[in-house]
């Protein structure tokens, strides 16, 4: 016999599994049953009132074997032989491409810029303690994309583009937590992630996939309207039935590329700010109220958003990418440039809370930059980016502000203690963030702080620049065949091309772009 039933509980019970079971088997009469199975189905706060709850869903098997907890298998055919296809990019679009190419007989050749997890460790801590960005090798390029050393987040508001729970199922298959099937906002984790990244190689090798890292793209060959293979940057031709590109919003060379070759791609909105830091027992405060959210409740997340006016004009201001429990990383793919993002491990055990404030960027805030076509945006994200830099100094350092002191148009005296491992120094932020972003920014901070009693504080500093929260291009596709809308044989794919917005939609764009190519493809020859 099976039932599910869901409970609203104490978070001692809700995250204490033995716990947990034998409140559940005492509530069905069972505790001294021997053949009763209590699994957990779903996981959330409810933080609404003062006294915290935890919503929960389980079934229960009472003389019942329990099915499997996920019906993926890592049962992968040889295609070693096959016809291939290439996948640009060993981000989670390009590799879940890949994963999706093997199961449908395709072989994939997997060409990456970066390097492999574990070579890229050494780029990441140069960066963070010499100073030395690597425009290959980076917290954005190398294997996992700039998803590998992230908060890895998988909740996503657009299950509707592929199978979420098939891409959760993937995870775990590769060494990831079975909780991330069970709560409501799941993550990985960036101190786990570089082994699963690494687990999902390892499949894509064992099947008779290619994976190629220190591999550049600098060339697309096209031959009546058809994308036939790439050059890599030694001059290497490398063919396929299709390219699948999923180089993510950084790569701002291969934009270059696409209109050099006059392949149509277009001006995108993104948002660009800065990120703020709390101490994450503040955030605890505010959300959980109380003084000490104890042993068992999760570091505390928020969500924010509000409208600015400013010239007569109204945007958003909302939070990006909150990393409850987290760190900051700076995430610049050239030298010149400071950009700050956030992730947090899997235990988000950090004193400190983060997120992005960002305000929406359009055509209004990029008047001047139109001489620059379809990479108007990206001239602009570019421009802030060398600007922060050049005011804190030159290197990874970056510039800060403290919370009231910035809304009240003051430099800061001193600044906190912070994550950011390469320092931070004082600075106004008017000295290279746009007027019509800084302004928005104070006007949301001070919306924010009346709700969530305590944010705005000078016990909170704001560190610039924020700015890749999405890709300035896009990359058209038809609807239907998620083709270039003028180039056959090209799969646009991911955040790059402007088709996702984090790890799982992009993992399901990936999915989509592999099964479409191998639809139109597969049995042609190029």
């Amino acid at each position: 016999m099976r039932h599910e039933i869901e409970y609203k509980l104490s978070p001692e019970l809700a995250y204490d599994k033995e716990r947990l079971n034998a409140f559940v088997k005492n509530k069905l009469g069972v505790a001294h049953e021997p053949e009763v199975f209590v699994r957990l189905l779903r996981r959330s706060v409810d933080a609404r009132s003062k006294k915290v709850k935890v919503n929960v869903k389980v079934e229960v098997f009472v003389e019942e074997s329990p099915d499997d907890l996920i019906s993926y298998r890592k049962a992968y055919p040889n295609v070693k032989n096959a016809d291939q296809a290439i996948v640009v990019g060993c981000g989670p679009a390009g590799m879940f491409a890949a994963l999706r190419l093997i199961e449908l007989g395709i072989k994939p050749i997997v060409l990456e810029r970066g390097k492999d997890v574990r070579n890229r460790r050494r780029d990441l801590a140069a960066i963070n303690k010499e100073h030395i960005v690597n425009p290959d090798s980076n917290y954005c390029f190398g294997e996992g994309g700039a998803g590998t050393y992230s908060d890895g987040k998988l909740y996503t508001r657009s299950k509707k583009r592929g199978d979420f729970r098939r891409i959760l199922e993937i995870f775990v298959a590769h060494g990831a937590s079975t909780e991330i099937l069970v709560d409501a906002h799941p993550h990985i984790g960036t101190n786990k992630l570089p082994k699963v990244v690494a687990e999902m190689r390892e499949s894509i090798l064992a099947a008779g996939g290619e994976i190629h890292f220190d591999t550049r793209v600098e060339d697309f060959i096209l031959k009546n309207g058809e994308l036939k293979g790439v050059k890599n940057q030694n001059g290497d031709l490398i063919e396929g039935i299709g390219v699948i590109l999923a180089t993510g919003h950084s790569a701002r060379d291969i934009f270059h590329l696409l209109l050099k070759k006059e392949i149509f791609i277009e001006q995108k909105p993104f948002a660009l700010g800065v990120r703020v830091e709390h101490s994450q027992n503040l955030i605890d405060k505010i959300q959980y109220h109380c003084e000490d959210r104890g042993d068992y409740l999760p570091a505390a997340p928020y969500s924010l958003v509000t409208q600015s006016r400013y010239k007569g004009l109204q945007k958003g201001v909302f939070s990006f990418c909150m990393c409850p429990g987290g760190f900051m990383v700076p995430s610049a793919t050239a030298p010149g440039e400071v950009v700050v993002n956030g992730m947090s491990p899997s235990r988000r055990d950090s004193q400190f809370a983060n997120s992005g404030i960002v305000v929406s960027v359009d055509d209004e805030q990029l008047k001047a930059y139109q001489k620059h076509g379809p990479l108007a945006g990206m001239i602009f994200q570019k421009e802030i980016e060398q600007k922060s830099c050049k005011v804190a100094g030159g290197t990874q350092v970056a510039p800060a502000q403290k919370l009231v002191d910035f809304v009240n148009n003051k430099v800061s005296s001193s600044l906190l203690d912070s994550s950011y491992q390469p320092g931070l120094t004082s600075v106004a932020m008017d000295e290279f963030l746009p007027a019509s972003i800084a302004q928005r920014l104070r006007i949301g901070f001070k919306d924010f702080g009346k709700k969530m009693r305590g944010y705005l504080t000078n016990e909170a500093q704001i560190v610039a620049v924020e700015s890749r929260t999405s890709s300035p291009v896009k990359i058209p596709r038809d609807r239907e065949s998620f083709e270039h809308v003028q180039i056959r044989r090209l799969f646009p794919c991911g955040e790059g091309a402007g088709y996702a917005g984090g790890i799982a939609s992009a993992a399901m764009d990936g999915e989509k772009c592999a099964e479409k190519l191998v639809n139109l493809y597969a049995s042609k020859k190029c």
